[in-house]
């Protein structure tokens, strides 16, 4: 039997509007424009219709995403030349505003990046740029997101990934700290010195008050020495006896002199 125009119709109507059925994922949005205008909800997840040629729909993701800002080459303020990279993580928090405000919301977001990344990291010293990063990262990431807001993308963080310096930089640095090891080494020397300097005095202050200690440390020295069967022994010679023997020869020296 031939199909009569009414059947016809409804076939039509039935693919058409199995044609319209959009299913979007659970982190996707759909952005209807109507007769060329955009409606203010973004549609979706699920199944949504869409009517064509009266509507397009766009989609949108609302993942988290991220991508890596080429090296680029930044002159600090102390004029060290540096190729810096970086990593954006960013997301869409409004569809419609991210597909009408912007002509592509992904390529502008990365742009702002570049530039935000060499204006940023130009204004501040190559020690701030390498002992201070999280305070850099903070300051980029809240001017990124200023200029990100307006079209419904917020930029959650960034990540100074690497710091390529030149050679003739990474030489200077490693004398800087080889000479700052040496002086952070002479300055231990030098406390230890003063500490034992002080132990010394009071070590001979203490033996001062009973002279018969010296004379026993003298013998415990000649003990000490006996145990390693040493074949030399060196008498040590007090200091006072020297001073004494001067004392004597002073006269005697001063009464030539006057007979000449």
């Amino acid at each position: 039997m031939p199909f009569q125009p009414a059947w016809i119709a409804v076939i039509v109507v039935g693919l058409y509007l199995l044609s319209s059925i959009k299913i979007l994922k659970e982190y996707e949005r759909g952005v209807i424009f109507r007769f060329g205008r955009a409606l203010q909800q973004a549609k979706g997840p699920g199944i949504i219709l869409v009517f064509r040629p009266v509507d397009q729909v766009v989609r949108v993701s609302l993942q988290q995403e991220a991508f890596e800002v080429p090296p680029q080459d930044i002159i600090t303020r102390d004029n060290v030349t540096l190729k810096v990279n970086a990593v954006i993580y960013w997301r869409v928090l409004n569809a419609p505003q991210a597909v009408v405000q912007v002509q592509n919301y992904y390529w502008q977001t990365q742009q702002f990046a570049q530039t935000t990344l060499r204006s940023v990291l130009g204004e501040v010293e190559l020690d701030e740029l390498l002992a201070h990063r999280d305070k850099l990262n903070a300051r980029i990431q809240s001017i990124l997101d200023q200029h990100t807001s307006p079209y419904g993308v917020k930029v959650s963080n960034v990540e100074v990934k690497q710091v390529d310096l030149p050679e003739s930089m990474l030489r200077a640095m490693a004398k800087q700290a080889e000479a700052e090891r040496e002086k952070r080494a002479k300055i231990i020397h030098a406390e230890g010195e003063f500490s034992a300097a002080q132990r010394l005095i009071e070590a001979a202050a203490l033996l001062a008050t009973q002279p018969t200690s010296i004379q026993l440390r003298y013998l415990q020295t000649l003990t000490e020495i006996g145990v390693e069967k040493n074949t030399t022994i060196v008498f040590p010679l007090p200091v006072d006896i020297m001073a004494g023997l001067q004392k004597l020869f002073e006269p005697a020296s001063k009464a030539a002199g006057g007979s000449r």
